[in-house]
């Protein structure tokens, strides 16, 4: 069966876009520029919920969004600066983490699930460790070491709470008929 995007499949990738450019704002500063914050969280939530396609596809709109300037990135922050940026390989990232994660979210296995979480967080870790290091004449290995290790942890943490969430909210969906029982399977 041929998997149709409605309206009503458009409004929940604009509600998550919504969600995750709001728990953008908030940012604890670092002192490698790669600031803390809940963007990890918000990503792989997206993927979780709504699946791999329309996960990145909440991804590839925030990285929209934020590209033509509307203040959607970290810090309340845009503009297409960002994407260039030491940190816009993480942003690119992200498209990844929430497709990957999206694919986790139809896994019947759990610690599947999680590992495809694990692997989107991969993925964007090194596209992020990738451009850190070309934009600010790093290494690879000091790239990782400043702008990926420090922030395994918490990084690894807000894949499993939105694995969590994710599974409570795809549930709640269905059960309201916003999300159809397929994609929340």
């Amino acid at each position: 069966m041929k998997e149709q995007w409605n309206v009503r499949s458009m409004v929940m990738i604009g509600m998550f876009t919504a969600v995750l450019a709001v728990l953008s704002i908030l940012e604890i500063p670092m002192p490698s520029g790669v600031p803390i914050t809940l963007q990890t969280f918000a990503v792989a939530l997206c993927g979780y919920v709504l699946g791999w396609k329309r996960g990145a596809a909440c991804g590839a709109l925030y990285l929209l969004i934020g590209t033509i300037g509307v203040p959607v990135f970290a810090g309340m922050s845009g503009g297409i600066s960002k994407l260039l940026g030491p940190t816009g390989g993480f942003i690119f990232g992200f498209i990844l983490l929430a497709g990957l994660c999206g694919v986790g979210a139809v896994c019947k296995n759990k610690i599947l699930s999680v590992v495809a979480g694990f692997l989107g967080l991969a993925a964007c870790h090194l596209l992020g460790a990738i451009q850190f290091g070309v934009v600010t004449n790093t290494g690879f290995v000091k790239s990782l070491l400043l702008v990926s290790v420090p922030y395994l942890i918490k990084d690894g943490l807000s894949v499993v709470g939105a694995f969590v969430v994710g599974g409570v909210l795809r549930k709640r969906l269905a059960q309201a008929n916003l999300m159809n029982h397929e994609q929340a399977a």
